[in-house]
């Protein structure tokens, strides 16, 4: 009687793979003539994260953002897209990498219609040459299905822009920027001058435009409004990137702390009791 074959081991499960970063910055620096605003600043952007980038005014978040959008030169360092290193020499070269920025003056033309805002400097056409015309149709049609993969129902789309809330404005200027092609969205402070519940409206679109696998850079001094949706955050002081922790590595008390100058402020209270 033959012996039975003898069973193979069990394959043990595969880890899964680390995730690869959409962008690669490495020792980036900027200067301004005789000035460093920023300098040896490395670091990697996922896709399908929130990146807080945080700090206090002249901390040296504004510059880098700027850098990654093609308005401030770099003077020293590269970047990487897809692990190719690119240069991001203006906006326009920026964008066409799939970086886009929405800043606090959303670039929303007040008294046009939303689906015109929609298409600004994107118009498209229908017909050829002398007989081609802006194609009204396409556009309502495109405004409306892109605004519910957000999950927003922006409503009549011939209604013009000074009639949405401040909420409404970020969620154009948002899916606008997916539509057009964003990989990367860098979001300038959108939460600025907004309530409680609309402030809470930006922020659930900020969460589902991540789900998407959109990555976003954040950039906000309100840790109440950057805590609860962030995965990472950049912590800027002075021109350098002091911390880069993932969420579960820092509790909101101790970015506060970070923020408030930390043990540089402790010191500073301890001369003024010892006076």
């Amino acid at each position: 009687m033959a012996e039975p074959e003898p069973q193979a081991e069990p394959a043990e499960p595969a880890e899964p793979a680390a995730p690869t970063p959409i962008l690669e910055v490495s020792d980036l620096g900027v200067r301004f003539e005789q000035v460093t605003a920023l300098e040896h600043v490395s670091v990697d952007i996922y896709p399908g994260e929130v990146t807080c980038v945080v700090g206090h005014n002249g901390a040296g978040k504004s510059v880098f953002i700027k850098a990654l959008c093609g308005l401030n030169h770099p003077s020293s360092g590269h970047v990487k897209l897809d692990g190719e290193q690119v240069s991001l020499d203006s906006p326009r070269r920026a964008r066409a990498l799939g970086i886009f920025a929405v800043h606090q003056d959303l670039a929303l033309i007040p008294l046009l219609s939303l689906w015109r805002n929609f298409f600004l400097g994107a118009e498209p056409v229908h017909g050829w040459g002398i007989f081609s015309e802006f194609d009204a149709h396409y556009a309502r049609t495109t405004l409306i299905a892109e605004m519910a993969k957000l999950g927003v129902d922006i409503g009549d789309p011939d209604r013009t822009a000074r009639t949405l809330s401040g909420g409404e404005r970020q969620a154009v200027a948002i899916a606008r920027a997916l539509h057009h092609g964003a990989r990367i969205l860098v979001l300038d402070e959108p939460t600025t001058a907004l309530g409680v519940q609309q402030a809470g409206t930006v922020l659930r679109l900020i969460r589902r435009t991540a789900e998407r696998g959109t990555a976003i850079l954040l950039v906000s001094p309100r840790l109440e409004h950057t805590y609860p949706v962030g995965d990472r955050f950049l912590v800027f002081q002075r021109g350098h990137l002091a911390a880069d922790l993932r969420k579960e590595e820092v509790t909101r008390d101790e970015l506060s702390e970070m923020l408030s100058g930390g043990g540089e402020r402790h010191e500073i209270e301890a001369a003024l009791l010892s006076e």
